[in-house]
């Protein structure tokens, strides 16, 4: 009897335990940190080493999920090591499918209750992660870290942000704020959102307006880069700025057919301004310089609508093949635990 007194109390111990940290778990957030890498061995012991001061200030149940994006560097063995006593994951893509697949990675195997979102070169500073923790737990479902300049970048570069995004503003479905990147944290509700969300190519910064729910904004100011160059190459920005376009406006398309409007209401007056002097004035000879124009303009606006039309077809013809946004070589790491 008392055997089988010690067992049952053994049982009805565990039992309790299990309920209790449900009851924790349910009580106490989970946080976690999605960081893209690619080539960033030098800048992210430095990164993680705050990660690891500042996380557990915001709750004792905390996750930092690394993709690395197919760097060429010794990225994946620097993040390995913090696996090894930390709750880190590391996802080592299979090749460079880009910042933004990288970013959806992270939001597809991260956890947690408050989402946050942080490059590895460092100039998001995590002493502003308590700021964004304290807007969620106010009632926030998407608090953006709002960046105040942009000192860091070159003066040609600033100019052209500025006119990406005010020219995207306008044209825009969606609103998209100059100085809202991807420094944020957003909570279970909003991840789900966006996981719901397929589409490829992918453009974050469109579909976190698309999403909508509560914003809240807390400005911040960048720091430098801690080590090494930035891989965000010009083509890549281009690249960038064309998939916002044609993903989240239809304003070239409308604007082709406004043009294609006046040119034909044009061509037709034109064609009876010639009809009625003919039938007036007699038959003349037409001019080679009025001809060889007309064929030149209407060409080239024909080109140009056309090459329009098959930039939007292009996407359509990725997004029909239905890819997968990334391919996950190796997921290495421990599940979070409180610490």
């Amino acid at each position: 009897m008392r055997r089988g007194a010690a067992v049952s109390d053994e049982s009805v111990d565990r039992a309790a335990l299990t309920r209790v940290q449900a009851a924790i778990e349910r009580e106490v957030p989970l946080v976690s940190c999605v960081i893209p890498a690619f080539n960033e061995a030098v800048n992210l012991p430095a990164l993680l080493n705050e990660l690891m001061t500042v996380l557990p200030t915001l709750s004792p149940r905390f996750e930092v999920v690394v993709v690395d994006d197919g760097s060429q560097d010794n990225t994946a063995a620097v993040v390995s090591e913090w696996t090894l006593h930390w709750p880190l994951r590391l996802l080592c893509l299979s090749r460079n499918f880009g910042k933004e697949a990288a970013l959806r990675a992270g939001l597809d195997h991260a956890h947690g209750d408050a989402v946050i979102l942080m490059d590895a070169d460092g100039q998001h500073p995590p002493a502003l992660l308590p700021a964004l923790f304290e807007r969620w737990l106010a009632g926030f479902d998407n608090v953006v870290a709002m960046r105040e300049h942009r000192g860091a970048d070159s003066g040609w570069r600033r100019v052209s942000a500025r006119a990406f995004y005010a020219l995207l503003r306008r044209i825009a479905s969606v609103p998209i704020e100059d100085g809202a990147g991807d420094f944020r944290l957003m909570s279970r509700t909003v991840v789900q959102a966006l996981r719901q969300m397929p589409e490829q190519p992918r453009f974050m910064k469109g579909q976190y307006g698309w999403v909508g729910f509560s914003v809240a904004r807390v400005p911040y100011t960048p720091r430098r880069r801690n080590g090494g160059q930035t891989t965000f190459a010009w083509r890549s920005l281009l690249s960038l700025a064309r998939v916002g376009v044609l993903c989240f406006s239809d304003v070239p398309l409308r604007v082709w057919t406004g043009i294609g409007a006046c040119v034909s209401l044009a061509s037709v007056s034109y064609g009876a301004f010639l009809l009625m002097r003919t039938l007036i004035w007699g038959h003349e000879i037409p001019g080679w310089t009025t001809v060889v124009v007309s064929v030149l303009v209407l060409g080239g606006l024909q080109l140009l609508s056309i090459g329009l039309l098959g930039e939007y077809l292009a996407e359509v013809f990725r997004e029909v093949k239905r890819r997968p946004a990334y391919v996950v070589a190796r997921d290495i790491g421990r599940q979070p635990t409180a610490v």
